[in-house]
């Protein structure tokens, strides 16, 4: 294990953040300070779920290699379908914003990091880089999710229907994930 290793891994496992995060700044479309506690909430869960994942051992982690991409799925698809049906549906001048609830964070944060789990088993062999690289994992996580609102938001204010394309977005998300779940067993 080394730092590059770490790094390269932390942005790998940043990107469904980061492409969720964007999805909020598509909807929001201007800049709202509750997306740091989001980017906190996203970099703490994926800080935490490796350190679940390696104090859980093997047994928990063929759990979760089988039911991560379903529950990954089965959130990301019922957020981002709730996302397009209230892209038809909802009043367009009411609150054409993101949602900050934080119960939504809290689901969307699950339903990214979950299979970030996983990655504490890695860590087995080098008890002493867990603390340090789940730190770097939950800072470059932070950080990409940070960026992505902002990216999210720049291309916002281009007035199409983002509340429809980050659901979809979303909802290719979760595929994604249960796809690279599904074809891994």
């Amino acid at each position: 294990m080394d730092w590059l290793n770490v790094i390269i891994m932390g942005i790998g496992l940043a990107m469904d953040c980061c492409a969720v995060s964007a999805v909020q700044g598509l909807n929001a479309r201007q800049w709202n300070p509750l997306a740091l506690l989001m980017a906190l909430i996203f970099g703490c869960f994926h800080m935490g779920m490796p350190i679940i994942g390696y104090y859980a051992g093997s047994l928990f982690v063929d759990f979760m290699r089988v039911y991560a991409p379903w529950i990954a799925l089965v959130l990301l698809g019922f957020l981002g379908g709730k996302m397009i049906w209230e892209s038809y549906h909802e009043d367009k001048e009411a609150e054409k914003k993101a949602n900050w609830q934080v119960s939504n964070l809290l689901l969307l944060a699950v339903a990214t990091s979950v299979d970030v789990l996983a990655t504490g088993l890695l860590f087995v062999p080098y008890p002493d880089w867990l603390f340090p690289s789940v730190v770097t994992i939950g800072a470059i996580t932070a950080l990409f999710s940070l960026g992505g609102y902002l990216v999210g938001v720049f291309v916002g204010k281009l007035k199409i229907n983002m509340e429809l394309i980050g659901g979809l977005v979303l909802i290719g998300l979760g595929i994604k994930i249960w796809a690279e779940g599904f074809l891994c067993l």
